[in-house]
C-alpha cells in the first residue's frame, strides 16, 4: 500500500476543475432561490441560471435556447432519446447502458441493435437497413465510445438515417471534442468534464421533432423542476475552461495513451488492446489480459496507488464482462480501462506501466499458469 495515488478513472468522473470549485462556492450564496418566483433572491438566481446557459451555449457552439439542464447525464440521455420519435428505436450495440435502458423502458417496437465492427464503429449499412424497414424513426449513436474511445462516423450515420431523428450521447466527449454538427438531441454529463455531479446538459436543436417525454407541463425551452443552479453555473465554468485548454490537454493525453498502448502490447504477453489507435478519444485506453481476473487486477493496482476501471463500465455491476468488448469481438476477460485526468503526468503513467507486467505475471502465477 502506498500513500501516493494516481487516479486513472476520469472517464467515470473527472476531478472537479479549479474553475468549477471557485464558482460553486460563490454561486451557492446567491443561487438558492427558485428562479420562477418574482422576489429579489429569485431574480438573482434566475440571472445566474441564464448566465450558466449562455456560457454552455457559447462553449458548445449552439443557441442559448437549445440548452437544457438536467439532474444528471443519465437524465439528459433519457429525456433526449425518449422525446424523439414515436415508433421504433435503433441503437448501436456499444451504446451506454442509459440508452439501452431508455429504449427498453419506452416499450416501443421494435428496439433494433445496430451492428458494429471490430473497432466498435457502427456500420452505416446497419443504420440504413433498420430505417428502411419502416418501424425505426429514432437512431441513437454515441459521439465516442465510453470504454474503448472509438469516434463514431456521425455524418455517415445521419445520412444513412435519412428521415429518422438522430440522438447522440456525447457524454464521453462533450467538452473534450467539438460538439457534433448533426444530431436532433445531444446529451452530456458535467462530471465527465470536471463539473460537479448531479448536472447534465441536453442540447435540443430548434428544428428537432422533440417533446418532453415525462409527466409535467409541456417543455418550453426551459428547465423542468428545480434546477441545481450553483451546480449548473459551476458546470458551465468548467466546460468553458476545458474547451479553452483542450488542444493542449488533448495533445498531451494522446501521447500518453499511445505510450500505454505500445508498452502494454510489447511488455505483457497475451494482451489485447481494444479500439483504434487513431480517430479516438484522447484520454482513455482499454486492454484485456488473458488468464487474469479484471477485478483482481484492479485491486492489485489499487494497492500500489493507481485507480482504474474494469468490467462493463456502464452497468451497475462492473464485475460483469464488458458488453462493448463482446459486441466488437474483443477479449473480455481481465479487461481494465485507464482514463487520464487533465493533470495526469508522464511520470504517473510510467509508474503504473512499470508495475503492470509484474502484477499480471503474479496474478497468472496465483491462477496456476
Amino acid at each position: 500500500m502506498t500513500d501516493r495515488f494516481t487516479y486513472l478513472d476520469a472517464a467515470s468522473a473527472e476531478p472537479l476543475h479549479p474553475a468549477a470549485r471557485e464558482v460553486l462556492l460563490a454561486a451557492a450564496e446567491q443561487g438558492y432561490a427558485d428562479p420562477r418566483r418574482l422576489h429579489r433572491p429569485a431574480r438573482s438566481a434566475g440571472l445566474l441560471l441564464a448566465n450558466a446557459r449562455e456560457v454552455v451555449a457559447e462553449a458548445l457552439g449552439v443557441r442559448r435556447d437549445e440548452v437544457l439542464f438536467t439532474s444528471s447525464g443519465t437524465a439528459a440521455v433519457h429525456a433526449g432519446l425518449l422525446g424523439l420519435g414515436s415508433r421504433g428505436i435503433g441503437h448501436s450495440a456499444v451504446e451506454h447502458q442509459a440508452v439501452i435502458d431508455a429504449a427498453r423502458w419506452s416499450q416501443r417496437s421494435p428496439v433494433t441493435e445496430l451492428a458494429v465492427d471490430g473497432e466498435a464503429r457502427v456500420e452505416g449499412a446497419a443504420v440504413r437497413e433498420a430505417v428502411r424497414a419502416g418501424d425505426v424513426d429514432v437512431v441513437a449513436v454515441q459521439q465516442a465510445n465510453h470504454e474503448v474511445g472509438t469516434l463514431q462516423p456521425l455524418d455517415e450515420v445521419a445520412s444513412a438515417a435519412g428521415p429518422a431523428s438522430l440522438f447522440v450521447d456525447a457524454g464521453a466527449a462533450m467538452g473534450r471534442l467539438p460538439l457534433p454538427s448533426v444530431g436532433d438531441a445531444i446529451a452530456g454529463s458535467a462530471r465527465k468534464w470536471g463539473g460537479p455531479g448531479g448536472v447534465g446538459v441536453l442540447v435540443v436543436r430548434r428544428a428537432a421533432r422533440w417533446r418532453w417525454p415525462f409527466p409535467g407541463d409541456e417543455w418550453s425551452r426551459t428547465d423542468q423542476g428545480f434546477t441545481n443552479i450553483p451546480g449548473a453555473l459551476a458546470a458551465a465554468a468548467a466546460l468553458q475552461a476545458v474547451v479553452a485548454e483542450r488542444d493542449e490537454v488533448n495533445a498531451r493525453q494522446h501521447e500518453l495513451v499511445a505510450l500505454v498502448r505500445e508498452r502494454v502490447r510489447t511488455e505483457i504477453p497475451d494482451v489485447d488492446v481494444a479500439g483504434p489507435a487513431e480517430d479516438r478519444l484522447p484520454h482513455l485506453v482499454t486492454f484485456s489480459a488473458l488468464y487474469v481476473d479484471g477485478e483482481a487486477l484492479v485491486t492489485a493496482l489499487d494497492r500500489i496507488g493507481a485507480g482504474v476501471a474494469s468490467g462493463s463500465a456502464c452497468t451497475s455491476d462492473t464485475r460483469e464482462p464488458s458488453r462493448v468488448l463482446a459486441a466488437m469481438g474483443a477479449l473480455t476477460h481481465g479487461n481494465v480501462r485507464l482514463s487520464l485526468t487533465r493533470d495526469t503526468t508522464r511520470e504517473d503513467v510510467e509508474r503504473v506501466l512499470d508495475a503492470l507486467p509484474g502484477i499480471v505475471k503474479d496474478l497468472r502465477a496465483e491462477a496456476g499458469l
